[in-house]
């Protein structure tokens, strides 16, 4: 009977470690471990992660088991899932620099010449210096500047001139937004715009959507970086369509530096330059205490890269959400074509009539809550060992904000799932109020996202001049468009065909013409 009383006090030891473990994560003197999800060696907690929901979806609905806050395994990278804005604001903003981090990852690196970027590049002394550069170069075209505004203003005609041409036909909007935003970025950096067919544009179409599709997903190269060994389609797609960008880059930084002048600055590209050789000139190359600064021609380069990462596919996807939105809410568009009757008249259009049309705000305000553009954000490393909250977090953990969850959450949302661009307007709906702190639809903090005043000002200019002079609708005899997204580094809506119907005052001459 000694092998029985052997196997009783080996399951009492066992049973100790675990009771003694569980008080040690439980103890009130110091912070625990957060729950966490089941994770087997090597591939972590892949196999709780199998579901027909998209990540974000699937993240809310964990909740009901591990809590708002918990971890899990990718592989070998523990992830700390936040569902709720509490942590969310902790990790953003009370201990952003703590939590600044980003990882690198084999599609990102590619994407960005090794993390050369703003938005996936790591937190560093370079980051900081290269963040400062570029925020300064982008206030001289900031909110409120005429330039930027004209650009935006001069391709919604553009683009309302092509609707008129296809009144109450069946299109596709989503070409026709993309090829008006686009050469908004492309005047913003380049003091250029194209037209449809010209083979460079084109191109930025083509490398755009391909990115979108292959980058930042999770993918199982992500995970386990060693199948790059083996053949995979979409890392071979990112990879041409990262060498159309950086040819077409080249090309244009290359005619930049050689028509530069210190007394003309013509764009986004020549203001870089521009500080980047103030900052060279003023040997601002080391920064004492925080190392090397070294801001190579790569870094202005992904840059610019970022500013159509933030300025284009972005800023579509929201504009093609607030379309569909609309098409399911006619009573929503004809009360913003009210207030637009009533406060314009016939005027087009500006940045300075945005407080006069707060249900324009109010909408695209509910479009960003309710299909948030990055439902996951972009990862966060904790750079240090800390906390969140009561949990405590280890140096190198990957925190993943799940935008989806804060934006529906039903203790801080009446009816989350509704579409109700009311919830963000005072009681009389004459002004804009944010009626709870889980709405964060660009990140916050030092990492808040570095196109959001360009976004913000494409999104109501787009619909404003839209909205004016078209009412949009389903076609006759076609379905309503999907609500549900695509997951991607954004979330896109379904290929959906609409009707631009003009409205009866610009039939006429009774308004200028677009």
């Amino acid at each position: 009977m000694d092998w029985v009383l052997c196997a009783c006090v080996c399951f009492a030891l066992v049973l100790f470690l675990v009771a003694f473990k569980l008080k040690c994560r439980t103890s009130p003197h110091g912070p625990r471990e957060p729950p966490h999800l089941p994770s087997l060696p090597f591939i972590g907690s892949l196999l709780s992660l199998r579901s027909a929901h998209p990540p974000h979806v699937l993240f809310q609905k964990l909740q009901e088991k591990y809590g708002q806050t918990y971890s899990l395994m990718m592989g070998s990278h523990r992830v700390i899932i936040v569902n709720q804005h509490c942590h969310a604001k902790e990790v953003l903003l009370k201990k952003g620099r703590l939590f600044a981090g980003r990882p690198r990852t084999v599609t990102t690196d590619i994407l960005t010449r090794d993390g050369k970027d703003i938005a996936f590049g790591d937190y560093s002394a370079t980051w900081k210096f290269h963040r400062k550069l570029a925020h300064g170069a982008l206030c001289m075209f900031g909110e409120g500047s005429a330039s930027i505004e004209h650009i935006i203003c001069t391709q919604a005609q553009s683009l309302c001139s092509i609707l008129v041409d296809k009144a109450e036909a069946s299109l596709d909007f989503s070409p026709e937004l993309t090829r008006a935003v686009t050469n908004v970025v492309c005047s913003l950096c380049f003091n250029a715009t194209y037209c449809r067919g010209d083979p460079d544009f084109e191109a930025m179409l083509l490398y755009s959507q391909g990115i979108v599709d292959t980058v930042a997903k999770d993918s199982l190269v992500d995970i386990f970086p060693w199948l790059q060994i083996f053949p995979n389609y979409d890392l071979r797609l990112l990879k041409q369509c990262v060498s159309i960008r950086d040819q077409l880059l080249h090309k244009k930084y290359e005619e930049h530096k050689a028509t530069y002048s210190d007394h003309l600055q013509r764009d986004l590209m020549d203001a870089l330059l521009r500080a980047k050789r103030s900052a060279e000139n003023n040997n601002t190359t080391e920064m004492s205490g925080e190392g090397s600064v070294d801001l190579s021609d790569d870094h202005i380069l992904m840059t610019v890269g970022d500013i159509f990462g933030a300025g284009v596919e972005t800023t579509v996807t929201v504009l093609r959400w607030a379309i569909i939105y609309l098409i399911h809410h006619p009573e929503v568009q004809k009360r913003i074509q009210e207030e637009l009757d009533s406060k314009l008249g016939c005027q087009s259009p500006r940045l300075s009539d945005r407080g006069s049309l707060p249900h324009l705000e109010a909408t695209i305000k509910e479009v960003l809550r309710i299909r948030p553009v990055a439902p996951l954000l972009i990862p966060h490393v904790a750079l240090c060992d800390t906390s969140l909250g009561n949990f405590k977090v280890q140096k190198g953990t990957r925190v993943i904000i799940n935008l989806w969850s804060l934006h529906h959450d039903q203790k801080e949302w009446k009816h989350p799932e509704r579409f109700d661009p009311a919830r963000f307007l005072n009681s009389d709906g004459t002004g804009l109020v944010i009626p709870s702190p889980s709405y964060l639809p660009f990140g916050a903090g030092i990492r808040v996202c570095l196109g959001e005043s360009l976004a913000k000002m494409e999104l109501f200019l787009f619909l404003a001049w839209i909205l004016q002079r078209f009412t949009l609708s389903t076609p006759p005899g076609q379905p309503p468009p999907l609500l549900e997204g695509k997951f991607g580094v954004v979330l896109q809506p379904a290929k959906h065909k609409v009707t631009a119907i003009p409205r009866p005052s610009w039939k006429t001459n009774t308004c200028e013409a677009c």
